[in-house]
């Protein structure tokens, strides 16, 4: 879900900020002697899951509480081409200056949604969860972490004080996934999982002698991770399982049936492309 606008407000007024800078030289001269109102629709020019309305609907409101935006379908809805999504009304001024960030970050996060949709449907009837990652845009991680969801995964870590998650230059750095957990464990609250980034049948034997949470493995080919998965689930069927590593929409499928708890993949937000949408002045 998305956090309260408390949260949100100042990153989307940087957004408006940064769009209009000293002012929007066209619209502000067009309308010197005051804008009419008008009226506008956002519609979908291809098929698509469409997630951001809110957000959009909040920037115009960011810049002119007058503007009246009514959405005609909710986040999560697959929209057909030629679909409106959309209508609103208030000012020509706020309408046109307000445009290109509404759209950009609705453009945005509906491409993340649908890719997100279609690796969900990939493995739709199987118990394997799909998870997003950190692997966001700067800035921007709280909203793009909402369209997967928008899109029907769930949310991994949304950042590092979230929970503990030893990866493999931890592991290094630490001299060793043992030295790792027992430092960590003797200083983190007790409510905090512990996740291990593991790449071979050793490291995850050393993980489930330290008894952690949620063994992730990393990379592993299909052979490999079986091995793993059936250690696993011999050894502590407790331990929640994660894939990670090069998942596509191709090999997702063989990935889940492989029977792990969860797949998580950056793919949903770094090979997504924007979903191509445009608002119509009536």
């Amino acid at each position: 879900m998305l956090p309260p606008f408390v949260v949100l407000d100042p990153i989307i007024s940087a957004w408006l900020r940064e769009d209009i800078g000293r002012g929007d030289r066209t619209t502000d001269c067009l309308f010197a002697n005051g804008s009419p109102v008008g009226r506008a629709e956002i519609v979908a020019k291809e098929a698509g899951v469409i997630a951001g309305l809110p957000i959009a609907k909040r920037s115009f409101y960011l810049l002119d509480p007058e503007v009246e935006f009514k959405q005609l379908v909710e986040d999560g809805t697959e929209c057909e081409k030629g679909q409106k999504i959309a209508t609103i009304a208030g000012s020509l001024s706020s309408l046109l200056t307000g445009e290109r960030v509404a759209l950009n970050i609705l453009m945005q996060l509906s491409g993340i949604s649908s890719l997100t949709r279609e690796y969900g449907l990939a493995i739709a009837d199987l118990p394997t969860q799909l998870v997003d990652t950190r692997k966001t845009t700067p800035g921007l991680r709280l909203f793009e972490k909402y369209a997967t969801q928008v899109g029907g995964a769930i949310n991994h870590r949304l950042g590092l004080d979230d929970a503990v998650m030893i990866k493999d230059n931890h592991i290094i750095a630490a001299g060793g996934i043992t030295k790792a957990v027992q430092q960590i464990r003797a200083q983190m609250p007790f409510t905090t999982t512990i996740e291990v980034e593991t790449e071979n049948i050793d490291q995850v034997k050393e993980a489930l002698l330290q008894r952690v949470d949620i063994i992730m493995l990393d990379n592993m080919s299909a052979e490999l991770m079986s091995e793993a998965i059936a250690l696993i689930r011999s050894q502590d069927p407790k331990v929640k399982i994660e894939a990670s590593g090069n998942i596509t929409i191709v090999t997702i499928r063989s990935v889940a049936e492989l029977e792990v708890d969860y797949i998580s993949t950056s793919a949903m937000v770094a090979r997504s492309r924007w979903l191509d949408l445009s608002m119509n002045i009536n």
